[in-house]
């Protein structure tokens, strides 16, 4: 990053936080997912009533969940469950920094699982070594009958932004 010297302001703001480099794209993603918790719940309401991290860290993880096998759309309201995973974790940071959160993580075993991970990672290239002769299909979203139903949701989710654009 190069600072242009004529302008004392480029100066200042070089070492700002660079809040351009977040994605228009997932501020929108954002939004309509906090737009859905405040006609369900109420804006802003964890920072009022608190935040307990297992229920979010719940909700986070079965958005993703859904989204890994194949659905785009939560079926309940059709908002994206990567719009709504990003809301669990944008709550979990914003009650954290109000002092909101209700930390009910487990206690603690990092140092373990720090260890069972390098066990296993170096585990990994004597299991790659010794079946380096295999060639295996890897198979993706596109190989299962979710195929069809993840292409018929994209489908309505086009239908629908259409429909709102004309409204």
């Amino acid at each position: 990053m190069t600072a242009k010297h004529s302008n004392p302001k480029d100066a200042i703001a070089t070492f700002k936080l660079p809040l351009h480099l977040v994605s228009p794209i997932v501020k929108a993603y954002q939004a309509i997912s906090h737009y859905l918790g405040n006609v369900k719940y109420g804006a802003w309401n964890w920072r009022a009533a608190g935040a307990r991290a297992s229920v979010y860290k719940s909700a986070l993880d079965r958005h993703m969940d859904a989204w890994w096998e194949g659905e785009e759309l939560d079926p309940t309201d059709g908002t994206p469950h990567l719009a709504n995973a990003l809301a669990c974790l944008n709550i979990i940071i914003d009650a954290r920094h109000a002092g909101k959160l209700i930390d009910d993580r487990p206690p603690s075993n990092a140092a373990a699982l720090a260890e069972v991970r390098a066990q296993f990672e170096a585990l990994m290239p004597k299991i790659y070594a010794r079946y380096e002769d295999k060639n295996p299909r890897h198979y993706t979203i596109a190989d299962s009958d979710g195929l069809r139903e993840h292409a018929a949701l994209e489908d309505d989710a086009r239908r629908i932004a259409e429909s709102n654009a004309r409204a």
